[in-house]
């Protein structure tokens, strides 16, 4: 008897697919897998039927079978729970809500490098204004082809000339390297006894794996940061994940360098100005677990964590 799984595509178009599982292919709700659809094949989450009613059911032998399943975890029930929510809350479809948890297509994929992109400082001697807006604008920046061309306001086909002209050079970008792991205890502060009170509660909360909320209030300058970061050295002691969410203007050198002279090296950050192989390594070291440390903005909420230990909102 054939088997059969519902599938949350990433097609805001779509609602949830049914598909064949044959037997090499063993999956759950929250696996990652890789469906066809017509001529094309895509990403999606396998999802349950019951709390994801399809709109037309189809027999099974009309189902058509899972291309790949990922050797990922799986989308773990209550970040799959935040999604229904969020999407019902914003009147949103799912596919649009599971985007933002599978914000790196190139992550799926098993490649431990990629080709980028950079200036070699020289200039070509056919020298167009828009070559010259490119590498004014590219600088000392590197990427892909589309992601400089995109950052020049400029043809994918111009930043290619430039490659052939010498003007920019390839480089070999290792996608995989883990990220170092903060040491809680390399430089603790020197607390005040009512700051020390505060963070004995925070990581007392933490240690007790339960899931509420704690509300810091402090004046400006009164030291809320140093406090909260005690939350994030306690859940890094239990070997699990923190995840301090900040706006996008705040996430800036001055922070992250506040956050590596406490804890010997810099968080992973989650922003909108990342490259895609940064996207793809910090995607990787969180869905694995090995990132244990994460500063972002509010789309990092949504990224699938191996085991959040404390949410800091900032």
């Amino acid at each position: 008897m054939n088997r059969r799984a519902r599938v949350l595509l990433l097609n805001a178009a779509l609602g949830p697919l049914d598909y064949r599982l044959d037997r090499e292919h063993d999956v759950a709700p929250g696996s990652i897998v890789l469906a066809p659809l017509g001529p094309r094949q895509l990403a999606g989450v396998v999802w349950e039927a019951e709390r994801m009613p399809s709109d037309s059911e189809v027999g099974d032998n009309r189902l058509r079978p899972l291309a790949h399943v990922y050797d990922l975890p799986p989308i773990a029930a209550p970040l799959r729970r935040l999604i229904e929510w969020t999407a019902d809350y914003y009147l949103a479809p799912p596919a649009s809500v599971l985007r933002m948890a599978l914000a790196s297509a190139s992550a799926l994929e098993e490649r431990r490098s990629v080709i980028e992109y950079r200036a070699t400082g020289h200039v070509p001697e056919r020298l167009t204004p828009q070559r010259a807006q490119a590498l004014e604008r590219i600088g000392g920046r590197q990427g892909l082809v589309r992601e400089l061309a995109q950052l020049a306001d400029v043809s994918d086909a111009v930043i290619r000339g430039l490659v052939k002209a010498g003007a920019i050079e390839p480089v070999e970008v290792r996608t995989d390297d883990p990220f170092p792991h903060p040491d809680p205890d390399f430089a603790p502060p020197e607390l005040s006894a009512d700051q020390q009170a505060a963070a004995h509660a925070l990581r007392t909360a933490v240690a007790a794996r339960a899931a509420h909320p704690v509300l810091l209030d402090g004046v400006t300058g009164s030291g809320k940061t140093e406090v909260y970061l005690e939350a994030v050295a306690e859940a890094i002691r239990m070997g699990r994940q923190a995840l301090i969410l900040l706006p996008e203007i705040a996430l800036t050198e001055p922070f992250l360098r506040r956050f590596e002279a406490r804890f010997g090296v810099a968080p992973v950050a989650w922003h909108s100005d990342l490259r895609s192989s940064q996207r793809r390594r910090a995607w990787r070291a969180i869905a694995l677990g090995e990132a244990k440390a994460v500063i972002g903005a509010r789309s990092a909420l949504f990224l699938p964590y191996r085991d959040l230990g404390v949410i800091v909102v900032d």
